[in-house]
């Protein structure tokens, strides 16, 4: 018969959202037992942020010594193996994975190694490495997602490959098609460009990288075919063929297309499988998200979740701050989760971040909205080190002066974008930013400049002709 054990709090899931809402919980006083069947960290960790972010770090460092005459720099030949990359990839995700371990273990959190099954709203079956029933009084679902698979062209992880399945090749391809240009599509294309790979990127939509806007579309297009990736867009993949030596790409206009490997980067689903939630008396919505309310309850009282499964922002550090929320409800501190300030970054070259409201998006919700852009190539730092391509932008309300969105395109666009979070999550104006002094000579001197010139008062850009 399997042991039976209780705890104040069950987390389903330890990736980044699942993790920290076990901390949480322990720090306000809760036992908490954290259920994992795979690997610590979850997606984030394992096939997803960190080592995609290992390997385009490697390729961002081949860049720099491509660059170094540039520089004033001399060099030898320059090569890379990229074996050896994989390998250092690898090491980064284990290395990581054991400083989770210590940290969940000392929060003094059990680990329970197994799936879980609802046998009834607060009852968990977890069979695996270890075996028994937990009976929980509040319980946090934080279960994930997983790649989406097509059925006209399923992956078979061996010319046909999803996000998951490309990060275990040991030699870089000397040429990839690439199913999807949405981030997860357009990040592989920047690595696997800079490493000699003849990279072609497949969208079925108008433009790639869509969901960040008109501008930064239109921008990535030029900077990624300026890098030598083809991009077509507009066309429909009917099928992929493994012909064993190379994948077949069929377009449903008659062209096909030959790559050593063909990437399906389509998007991702939640995954729920073998939860049983009707046991729990849960039920998900038509594309399968867990309906949750602004303290990331569902509709039975006492089950939380979080992350990828409830369908709002499939990013990392959005389940992270949803745990914090869905934690601190759990034992009994009321907490509601906001989205207006959620940023987001795709690591492509150059990176991209975004948070808030695009121009688009402020206009349709009814703003009087003025946009401020400033360019890297107007930037002191920017020139020095030969980091000119991009700009950064913010979105304002003409009235109020009230920042509601901005966006980075350039050099460490991911760490810039942090300044506009906070700004937007203590509703900020235009001034805010421009009173506060910016070290000189920075990248980040363009939220000042672009803060000025959204203001119409522009110091280190000329000002508008006045008709």
């Amino acid at each position: 018969m399997a042991e039976r054990k209780k705890c104040d709090i069950a987390v389903i899931g330890s990736g980044p959202g699942g993790y920290v809402a076990a901390i949480k919980a322990t720090q306000m006083g809760k036992s908490v037992a954290l259920i994992e069947k795979n690997l610590l960290g979850g997606c984030c960790l394992n096939v997803g942020c960190i080592p995609t972010k290992t390997l385009l770090a490697n390729a961002s460092i081949l860049h720099s010594i491509r660059r170094a005459a540039d520089f004033g720099i001399k060099t030898g030949p320059i090569s890379f193996h990229y074996d050896q990359m994989k390998a250092r990839k690898d090491s980064v995700i284990t290395k990581i994975r054991t400083s989770l371990e210590g940290l969940i273990k000392s929060n003094k959190i059990t680990i329970c190694r197994g799936a879980a099954e609802f046998e009834s709203p607060y009852v968990l079956k977890i069979a695996g490495q270890d075996n028994l029933f937990l009976e929980a009084g509040k319980i946090i679902i934080a279960t994930g997602s997983i790649p989406l698979d097509i059925k006209a062209f399923p992956c078979d992880h061996d010319r046909i490959l999803n996000s998951t399945s490309l990060l275990e090749l040991t030699e870089a391809p000397k040429s990839l098609a690439i199913v999807g240009g949405g981030y997860i599509g357009c990040e592989f294309a920047s690595l696997f460009a800079e490493l000699g790979c003849k990279v072609t990127i497949l969208e079925a939509l108008p433009t790639i990288l869509a969901a960040q806007g008109a501008s930064i579309a239109q921008f990535m297009t030029k900077a990624l075919t300026s890098r030598g990736i083809e991009i077509k867009t507009n066309v429909k993949v009917k099928s992929i063929e493994n012909k064993k030596s190379h994948a077949l790409i069929s377009l449903e206009d008659g062209q096909t297309l030959e790559a050593d490997f063909a990437l399906v980067s389509v998007g991702r689903k939640v995954y729920t499988d073998g939860l049983k939630l009707e046991k729990a008396g849960l039920k998900t919505t038509e594309k399968g998200f867990i309906a949750t309310d602004d303290k990331m309850q569902t509709d039975v009282r006492g089950i939380y979740a979080i992350g990828d499964v409830t369908g709002k922002w499939m990013l990392a550090h959005v389940a992270s701050h949803q745990g914090v929320i869905a934690a601190s409800n759990a034992a009994g501190v009321e907490a509601k989760m906001h989205y207006e300030a959620v940023p987001a970054v795709v690591f492509t070259s150059p990176e991209i971040a975004t948070v808030g409201l695009t121009l688009e998006q402020a206009k349709e919700k009814g703003y009087d909205a003025a946009l401020g852009s400033f360019p890297f190539q107007a930037l002191g730092k920017a020139q020095a080190s030969m980091d000119t391509e991009g700009y950064t932008q913010i979105v304002s309300d003409r009235k109020t002066k009230q920042i509601l969105g901005a966006s980075a395109i350039g050099h460490e666009a991911g760490n810039l974008i942090a300044e506009m979070a906070l700004a937007i999550q203590n509703e900020l104006t235009l001034e805010s930013v421009a009173d506060t002094i910016h070290a000189h000579p920075t990248l980040a001197e363009s939220w000042l400049e672009a803060a000025l010139i959204a203001n119409e008062m522009p110091i280190h850009f000329p000002p508008k002709i006045k008709r």
